[in-house]
Order: C-alpha cells, then structure tokens, then sequence
C-alpha cells in the first residue's frame, strides 16, 4: 500500500502549525498507524516501534470515542490513553492526505486551544511559573513569580538566569534547564532554596518541556512550589532523631551537656555552650565559695561547647571550668525566669549588660556574632543551667521557628542530663560507701599472706554488692570471708556493708563458720522483713557467702558457705589446684540455717583462691565451666607469686563479657614455728596451778618479755584458777608468741565465764574481770570438745624477738 508523500505531509504539518497545532501521527485508510512524532512520544509516552502499524483505536480511552462518518475533515475532543495507563481528553483535528494512488489517510493533530484561556490559566496559578525558550532566556512568567522575587516583570524578560537570578543555585538551576530541554524528560520536585539574604526558604522545583517557547521553538516551563514548612518539618524530625539516638546514650552529666552542644552545631548555631548550675554538682567546689571577679559571679559550670572553629575561638572558659556572668546579665534572667532570651539583633554596644563584661563584649565584636538565643535547661521543676547559641558565619538571625525548635531538643536533652545527674550522685554515693566498706590494705598478720582483687561490672567504675574481708581474730588465726549481694548500685552497696559489718562483728565473737553464718542468716531475713513492701529490693533478695578461719599453729582451715562457690586450694609441691570440699548451704535470706562447717587440714604455703561468682559464670556458659576455666588459669608452677596468680585470674574474663561484679581473695598460708608456741598440760588440782604459772614465767623470760611477765602471770593464773575450780579435765595452758602475746587456756567444761561485778565483802568473783582488765583483748570461743578462754597482750614497742 502507498501511503501520502512527504511534500503532502509537510504541507499538511506546516497548515497544523498555522493554526497553532501539533502534529502527532499519520492514519492510513484502513486505521493503522503509519507515522509517530515526538510530540506525540511525549503526549502518550509510546515510542513509535512500539506503535507503527496498529490500529489508531488502541490509543483511545473509549472505541465509542473513535470519530467516524466524516470525508474531509474533522476536529473534537477525545480521550486518550497514556502508556501507564491513564486517561486524559485532548482536542484533536482529523484532516484529509491525499495518497498516491488516489487513496486517502489521515493527519491527526492536537487543535490548539485559545491563547486567551491559556494566559489566564498561566496568571491564575498561585505558583511562580516561568516559560524559558531554546537559549534559556525568559519569554513569559506569571505575576506569581513577579511578586515572589520582587523584580518588574519587564526587567526579567528576555534575560537568562543568570543575570537575573531566582535562586541560590543559579548554576545548578540552569544546568537542569538544559537538560530538560536536551532530553525532554521533566524533572519533578528538585528542592532549591531561594537566594534571600533575610529568609530561609525552600523551593520544589518543577521542569517540563514545551513545544513552542518562541518563533515555533522548543523551551521549557519552569514551576516552583514553596515547601519551606514541610522542609523545615523534615529537618525538624531529622534533627529530633539524631538527637534521640544520641543525646542520653550516656549516664555522664559532662558527655550528655556534650552531646547536646555537638547536635545543635551547624545545623541551628555556629557556637553553643551547655553551661550547668551548681545543682548539677560536677565541680570540686560549690560556685558560691568561688568568689567573684570583675563585678561577675560564679553562676555556671561549662559542661560542653561545640563550635564550627576547631580552635573555639568564641569560648572565655573551657569545658569543666566556672563561668562568671554579671548579675544582670540574659543568662541570670534565664536562669531564674525558666524562659528563654531571644535576640535576633545581638546589641553589643554601651549602655547594657555587657558594659560590665568587657572580655565578652570584645569576643563578640571581633568575631562578629551578631544573634543570640539562651534557652533554660529546666526538667522537674529544676532549672538544671541555660545553653546558649550564636551565630557568625551563618548571617541569618534565630527566629521563632528556630527558638521552637530549639527549646525542644534542649527540653529533651534535660530528662537526660537529670537522670545523668541523678546517676551521679548515686554513683558516687555508692562509691564512697563502697570504698569505706572496702579493705584498702587486707593484711593476714602471720598467718596468711594475702593479695586481692575487685572488679566492677561497669567498666567505667561501678559498684555492687560483691565483698571481702580479712579479719583477725582470736589464737593467731585469722578469717578469710567473701560475699555478694544481689543488684548493683548504692542499694547492694549499702547491704553489703551491713552484712559486712555483721560478718566482722561476730567473727570478732568467736563464732564458727556455721554458726557465724546461722545468725548472719537471720539478719537478713529481718532486714527483708523490715523493707516493709511485698516485694523486697533487688538487693534484699538474696546473698552469697564463704566464711573460713585459718589456724597457722594447726594449719587447720574451717570453713562453711551460704550458696557461695567453693574455695580453690593449690597444693604448694605440685600444683595441683583441687576446690575444697565444703557443704554448699542455702543462700542467705532463705531462712533455713542450713550451714555446716568442714575442717581441711593444709600444708604449709598452700593457696587459697575465694572469688565470688562473677569470675566463673556467663551468659553463654554454666559454673561448672567456669570453674574448670578457673583451675586451668591457676595451674601454674609451685611457689608462683600471688600477684601472678591474681592476674591469671581475672584474666579468664579477658575472652567473655563480664556480666556481674567480681571479688577474688588469694591467701598463702602460714605456719607458725614451734618456738613460737608453748603448751602445759594442767591437772585439775588446785596446787597444780603454782607450778604451772612459773614455767609460764621462764617461758617469756626465755622470749625476752619480761615486761610481760607479771601481767601474764597474773591472768595465767586467774584462768588457770577458774578452769580447776569450773571446768572439767582435761585443762590445757598455750601460749602463742605472734604480734600480741596469747594467753589461752582450754578445759572440756561447757560453762561460759562471765565477767560480773563481785560486791566488796564477796571473796571470789574477781578473776575473770581482772584477767580482762589486765588484758588488750579478752574473750572465751567454744570448740567442739570444750572452750578456751583467751587473753592477749601487746608486745612491747620494737619487739622483735628470738628468732625461730
């Protein structure tokens, strides 16, 4: 089939054209598409591969909208149908090609519609609209934009962007004119922002081509959309987010006015300054005891500032450092009203505050700040200090939106710098409860040498309930303890110590392990009965314990444990590291008494590893785990030092989180040599104890404590008196020459020696108080096959003795 020549074609396009129409396609007789045009790409988005030789009607919206029953020509409107799908009318005309061979197709072509209707569509869009034609230069805008850009509509005409500019971008904008132009593809919503010096303004920039900008020429129209508020909505939240995620990550009053500062610069000041009141407490003096300087006060501590010069040249103080203000100033207003200072026009002249801050005043001229914004940092019903924001380089002033804004993100930032502030002071609460509560120097006397450990669960020095001590106690021997209470913080701390100081005083009684923790036990089930709520504190819940007294004259170690891991022990020959078989016990506060004591008999330069469970169990792993960890870091050669050993130690922790506080105690036993000890075996016959106090005499004659003698002698006897008299056989002297000289006497009778007071006609009563009067300490412990009455007396000064 022959369709119509070019020359019939161009003819016809060229007609279109007269009449201000755009040709889109040709249809031969039978309606199938012959021929496409760009325009008619563009119009319905189809390539023409994807049309040429399909019936016209596949484009149509409706097939009733296809026109028929003409002969010549033919023009309405119909509906089309874009290629993604959606419908649309345009005014077409239909108008005759004569063919070659006397058949006939037909030019379709858009009609065009009256100039009229389409300027007063252009001047009645509320938007700036702009038509610029082939060489980018203006041929029409709308009074929309006229207004919006405040330059006579007859200056922009015929000018290109450039020499009359629209926005801050300028080349950036002409770039995407162009490209429109190049590609015919519109660009849709590219954000700009407008070239104001007064304003922030934000524009959704819109570009699509047209087909005849000037003289028949192709341009591009151009439409912009204030979105300022829905910008600065978005900026809004994006500023919030970043702030939520990191303004609070930290419990530290210093970091979090930090991390305030850091948010706030560039994107709202240039310069910014998180200064804290005295409640806040970071500072080593209160202000009120800093004094003044220069008619100013001490009114805040600087805990942050941040600033787009990494010299921080606006600042007067650094962080951590008071700063003074003079009584008058905005900062003090802020900090008494609760609102905020706003100066969009910073005054740095005379006659006003600054006047008595001179060094301000000149930081403020030579580096040009030229707004100021002082916002109080106040969260339940505290103003915790102010945050102050300026700008240089940023030649915009604050306004509302910025102050609104503003005031939120420090709003939040104060829940986070309380809480921060409220840890503080609990934190170092607990800290000096804790370092009170603590043995700073742990000494085992001469019968163990002893090294410790403690190792918070926070990293960066917290505190919990874990323990130890090492307690002296009566005969030379001294008690080995260890505990850990349930919970962190100031609360667990606080049990601790008065578990703690139960521990100490009544080992300083004499008791037994079992016993000891028997009464213990009994404490805590008072304490959790006097919480007085349903549901105990955390650290009322539940405690550990291991109690153990070690005897270098015996070298016997007893030991009991309340839910408490057991004790390692390395073997001083070979090593080997075994944990002491010692009745487990329920955990304190459970109310049962279940507790037994066990006797382990230990060569001499054995150790002992107490530790609580912190160091042995994880999340990922159970105790038995962790204590054949423990055993494989202890194994080491025989005679390695304590220290060694305590590294070893708390270095299984190195591979695993460590997820609760640990204690650990390492002690090497000793041995007390024979020459340090003496032993009379006493009849129970009142002659008997004459005989018995002399040798006693030659005893310390032969230690060089003569100057103890009489007093020893005295109480030697008083004991001896009162067990011949009130005891039962078999009776037994000791005396054991350590830092204090030891006098204990041992019968097999159950009665406890009181002391009382004896009325002065009484003939007896008065030995018992006289031995205590005489003695430094004095005290009876019950063992299991009778009682020894003890008494001690301090060693002369400088006393050395006869060596071993």
């Amino acid at each position: 089939m022959t369709g119509p020549d070019d020359k019939a074609i161009d003819a016809a396009a060229a007609d279109a054209d007269a009449g201000s129409g755009t040709v889109l396609a040709v249809v031969d007789a039978a309606g199938r598409l012959t021929r496409w045009t760009d325009s008619a790409r563009r119009l319905l988005g189809r390539r023409a591969e994807e049309v040429l030789g399909t019936p016209a009607s596949t484009l149509l919206a409706a097939a009733e909208d296809l026109p028929g029953g003409f002969t010549g020509e033919w023009s309405g409107t119909v509906g089309l149908r874009h290629r993604e799908g959606r419908a649309f009318p345009m005014g077409l005309r239909v108008s005759a090609l004569p063919g070659r061979d006397g058949e006939v197709d037909w030019l379709v072509s858009t009609t065009a519609p009256d100039a009229a209707v389409l300027e007063s569509v252009g001047e009645a869009c509320p938007f700036p609209m702009a038509v610029w034609d082939s060489d980018l230069r203006m041929t029409w805008l709308n009074d929309a934009l006229a207004r919006a850009y405040g330059m006579p509509r007859e200056e922009r005409l015929g000018k290109l962007l450039k020499e009359s500019p629209l926005y801050r971008n300028t080349e950036q904008v002409t770039q995407l004119l162009r490209k429109v132009l190049d590609t015919g593809v519109p660009e849709i919503d590219h954000e700009l922002e407008q070239l104001d010096h007064y304003r922030h303004r934000a524009y959704a920039l819109s570009v699509f081509p047209v087909d005849n900008a000037r003289d028949g020429r192709p341009g591009v129209c151009s439409l912009n959309v204030d979105v300022t508020g829905s910008r600065r909505t978005r900026e809004r939240m994006t500023l919030l987010s970043r702030a939520s995620r990191r303004i609070g990550a930290h419990l530290d009053v210093m970091q979090t006015a930090q991390d305030l500062a850091d948010v706030l610069v560039p994107v709202l000041a240039d310069y910014v300054t998180v200064d804290l009141a005295e409640s806040v407490e970071i500072g080593d003096a209160p202000l009120a005891r800093l004094g003044s300087a220069e008619g100013a006060v001490p009114a805040f501590f600087r805990g942050g500032q941040m600033s787009i010069h990494e010299d921080f040249r606006e600042s007067l103080w650094p962080r951590g450092a008071a700063v003074f203000v003079p009584p008058d100033s905005p900062f003090i207003e802020v900090l008494s009203s609760g609102r905020s200072h706003l100066e969009t026009d910073l005054d740095a002249g005379p006659g006003n505050w600054l006047d008595h801050d001179p060094r301000r005043r000149e930081r403020i001229l030579t580096l040009g700040m030229h707004t100021l914004l002082i916002l109080p940092i106040h969260a339940r019903d505290e103003i915790l200090g102010v945050a102050v924001m300026v700008r240089t380089e940023n030649p915009l002033p604050f306004d509302e939106n910025d102050r609104t804004l503003a005031e939120e993100l420090v709003s939040r930032a104060a829940l986070s710098l309380d809480n921060a502030r409220r840890y503080t002071r609990e934190h170092t609460a607990a800290l000096a409860l804790q370092r009170d509560l603590l043995p700073s120097n742990p000494d085992g006397g001469n019968a163990v040498d002893v090294v410790s450990r403690y190792l918070p669960s926070d990293a960066e020095g917290g505190v919990g309930g874990d323990w130890f001590d090492v307690i002296p106690v009566s005969g030379a021997r001294v008690a080995l303890v260890v505990g850990d209470v349930v919970g962190h913080g100031i609360n667990a701390a606080a049990t601790m110590g008065r578990l703690r100081t139960a521990v100490t005083t009544l080992a300083a009684l004499d008791q037994s392990p079992d016993e000891l923790l028997k009464n213990v036990d009994d404490l805590f089930v008072r304490l959790t009965e006097e919480s007085g709520d349903c549901t105990p504190p955390a650290s009322l819940m539940g405690a550990t314990c291991l109690f153990l007294i070690y005897d270098p004259v015996t070298r016997c170690c007893l030991a009991a444990r309340a839910g408490h891991p057991p004790p390692a022990a390395i073997d001083p020959v070979t090593g080997e590291v075994s944990f002491l078989d010692i009745p487990s016990g329920a955990p304190l506060g459970v109310g049962t008494r279940s507790f037994r004591s066990v006797r382990h008999v230990l060569p001499e330069g054995s150790v002992l590893v107490l530790y609580t469970d912190g160091l042995i169990e994880t999340r990922e792993h159970d105790i038995d785990h962790g204590m054949e960890r423990l055993r494989r870091a202890l194994t080491k050669p025989p005679g390695t030092g304590l220290e060694e050993l305590s590294a070893a130690a708390v270095g299984t922790l190195a591979d695993h989180r460590q997820d609760d506080d640990v204690a650990v105690l390492i002690a090497r036993t000793r041995s007390l040599c024979p020459q340090r000890v003496a032993t009379w075996e006493v009849p129970r016959d009142a002659g008997a104890v004459s005989g018995v106090r002399a040798a006693a005499v030659r005893t310390l004659t032969d230690w060089d404590l003569e100057r103890l003698a009489p007093a020893a002698e005295q109480i030697v006897g008083e004991l001896l008196a009162n067990a011949v008299l009130h005891g039962a056989a078999p009776i037994r002297l000791r005396l054991i020459r350590d830092r204090v000289l030891v006098c204990e006497v041992f019968d097999a009778g159950c009665s406890t020696p009181r002391q009382q007071a004896a009325a002065p006609a009484d003939e007896d009563g008065r030995g018992i108080a006289l031995a205590a009067a005489l003695s430094s300490r004095f005290g009876v412990r019950s063992v299991p096959d009778g009682k020894r009455v003890w008494a001690e007396l301090e060693l002369p000064p400088g006393y050395t003795g006869p060596p071993c």
